[in-house]
């Protein structure tokens, strides 16, 4: 291809993008001018993808990290043959588009993961590439490579000022992600001005400290220098590497090189200058040259032909190991194999031992693995805490790259980032541990997996003030109502043992979204099944654990390590001749989803005398109790003392429920 029609594929994507941002008087415009080299030297000379099949198992990984750009990645979508037609171009950030003002997966067709939050797509893509290692790792054989393709990301100086990318980044350098290639766009320039204000740091040398090969700067609108660049990349296999790529934001434009062309549009009068410096007609608006659209559009016929080669090997793969090919495709499809499950009732089954759900959810995980062997996580250095390993499996990069056990070290936030990218990947069921309090360092990529409706578990252990002496620094009082604040996410307390395997049913069955497990330091008791309802009612988000009468003038609802205390009040104050239900509530959102007449068999309307009882914040419990009920819960930060000392002083006794609910019962 000549410099002149490489010029003009490069102009097609800048005015694409700024007549886009100009039209939709909302976006950024100029780092699509200044990054399309970069983009269109990797989509039209390395990436393997098939437009026909966005989905397609070993297609490389691309992430607009830098998602501001996003009008960048729909024309690139769009020239390529992707279901993403000029018009939907044109509806830039309307309503009802399917080009919103940053990429959201699985919404727009070709978009790997939902990016904007900076840093989010660096770290999600170490995720991708740890998976693409682990499968490689697992499946390929001598002359049978079925798994084989890179991550490419474009990132931006906002992405590598987030500590969030240092984490990931430190993980990929350890782990020899060779197939990990990100392009840096270094333009010197963020929203507030200069970049040299508060990022002076050599970049090179940070990344070669943690591991990577660092390249450049190289010149971001020199197709054969970045050509060379990527050749490099590709060329070493142990690192992963950083391309820097000095370029201009806005290039072309009367605002090139400042901060005012980062966030509105240029402007008809700039528009009109940028397109004319650059040669391109001022007229239409959205101009896309035959010769473009050709050039760009054999892109299709690329991908059809990658994937017939791809489709060929797992054949051959498939002749050579029956038994291996079925697994993979079975693995990558993400459907659990039947009889998964079968064995799990009976690890608690006549066993009356208190045991923390940590503990028993530990005992599940190491059950279930057995038979899904493509669960993979760990935990953010607490493993022993959180109960997160797989006993004998083995760890990721310390036994090679077969295991599925991930060391993530002291980086909450990269743990949840790259849980979000293994997901995406496919062929993973990713879990996270840490303890609940450090949710608050979880957050972003919890959202994000929650948006995107990624299958992603999180076990978070020491759930309560429970956890005891180690005081209000590490106990949770908020954290356990702002993860049910959050849409699409599933948040399971369990009671004991039995509910504690139904917990993890249900997380390993949601395929639509996050599952959050929240498990016990303490030992509790395992509640008497043969006088109380089975722990099947969890699926169902709460059920009636043991009633007096069938028609209560008391309701006692609780979750996970409260359900015994109110269990033992209901139970007490039945004795005094009191109408009580009690109800185990592990999942507000499991019951929000049934239907209104099981919710009203267990919650009926006619009970107004409801008394919530949780070791956590009370704000939020209205809505289960109604105006007429009340809480035992906290309004205040807890203490470092002994938990059982704790629980008296903060009235999760017997004792209080019991005097609180007859006080209840006499308003």
């Amino acid at each position: 291809m000549n410099q002149q029609a490489a010029e003009r594929c490069l102009n097609t994507l800048r005015f694409l993008a700024v007549d886009a941002v100009q039209q939709a008087k909302s976006g950024h415009p100029g780092a699509p001018l200044g990054m399309a080299a970069m983009a269109f030297c990797l989509w039209d000379r390395f990436l393997k993808h098939n437009p026909a099949d966005p989905h397609w198992l070993d297609r490389d990984r691309f992430i607009l990290s830098a998602g501001h750009a996003s009008s960048l990645l729909y024309g690139l979508l769009h020239l390529t043959g992707y279901d993403l037609s000029l018009d939907d171009i044109k509806n830039f950030r309307q309503w009802g588009s399917k080009t919103p003002g940053h990429p959201e997966y699985p919404l727009v067709p070709g978009v790997e993961m939902t990016t904007g939050p900076l840093g989010q797509g660096f770290a999600h893509g170490v995720g991708m590439a740890i998976a693409e290692k682990w499968l490689a790792a697992r499946y390929n054989r001598p002359g049978h490579a079925i798994v084989d393709h890179y991550t490419y990301a474009l990132v931006s100086d906002g992405d590598l000022q987030e500590g969030v990318s240092y984490e990931a980044a430190g993980l990929a350098g350890k782990h020899q992600l060779g197939k990990l290639i990100y392009l840096y766009d270094d333009n010197d320039i963020q929203i507030e001005g200069s970049t040299d204000k508060v990022f002076p740091e050599d970049i090179a040398q940070r990344f070669t400290a943690l591991g990577w090969q660092a390249i450049g700067p190289v010149d971001g609108f020199d197709l054969a220098a970045l050509d060379a660049a990527i050749r490099a990349a590709q060329a070493e296999t142990q690192k992963p590497s950083l391309i820097i790529c000095k370029t201009i934001i806005g290039f072309g434009s009367p605002l090139a090189g400042s901060e005012k062309c980062h966030g509105a549009p240029l402007g008809e009068a700039n528009v009109a200058a940028t397109k004319k410096a650059l040669g391109w007609p001022l007229e239409p608006a959205f101009f896309v040259p035959d010769d473009v659209r050709e050039y760009m559009g054999r892109a299709v016929e690329r991908g059809r032909r990658a994937q017939a080669a791809w489709d060929e090997r797992l054949a051959a793969y498939r002749a050579a190991h029956p038994d291996l090919a079925a697994r993979f495709v079975d693995q990558m499809s993400g459907e659990l194999p039947v009889g998964w499950d079968d064995d799990l009732d009976a690890l608690f089954a006549g066993s009356a031992k208190p045991i923390a759900t940590r503990n028993a959810s530990g005992k599940v995980l190491n059950a279930v693995v057995k038979k899904v062997d493509w669960l993979m996580g760990g935990s953010a250095d607490l493993g022993p805490s959180n109960k997160t390993y797989q006993d004998g499996r083995g760890d990721f990069g310390e036994d090679g790259f077969t295991g599925p056990n991930l060391a993530f070290g002291v980086r909450e936030h990269a743990m949840g980032s790259l849980a979000g990218g293994l997901a995406l990947h496919g062929g993973v069921i990713p879990y996270t541990g840490t303890f609940l309090i450090f949710t608050d360092y979880m957050r972003p990529p919890m959202r994000l997996a929650a948006l995107m409706g990624l299958r992603v578990i999180y076990v978070y252990s020491h759930d309560s003030i429970a956890l005891g002496e180690d005081g209000p620094t590490h106990q949770p009082i908020e954290q356990i109502m702002q993860l049910r604040l959050m849409p699409n996410v599933t948040v399971i307390r369990p009671a004991d043992g039995p509910e504690t395997v139904e917990a993890w049913r249900a997380a390993l069955t949601r395929r639509e979204g996050p599952t959050v497990l929240l498990t016990s330091r303490q030992d509790l008791p395992v509640i008497d099944r043969t006088k109380s309802a089975a722990a099947t009612g969890l699926r169902r988000g709460a059920y009636v654990l043991w009633e007096s009468a069938a028609q209560p003038e008391l309701i006692l609802i609780a979750t996970g390590s409260e359900v015994h205390l109110a269990l033992e009040a209901g139970q007490k104050m039945a004795a005094e001749g009191v109408k009580v239900r009690v109800v185990s509530m592990p999942c507000w959102e499991l019951f929000a989803a049934q239907d209104a007449a099981y919710r009203e068999s267990v919650l009926p309307a006619k009970s107004v005398k409801r008394l919530a009882v949780e070791a956590g914040l009370k704000y939020g419990w209205e809505r289960w109790i109604g105006p007429a009920g009340a809480a035992v819960g906290l309004e205040h930060y807890g203490a470092s003392a002994p938990w059982q000392v704790l629980y008296e002083k903060y009235g999760f006794t017997v004792e209080n429920i019991v005097a609180r609910a007859k006080a209840l019962l006499t308003e």
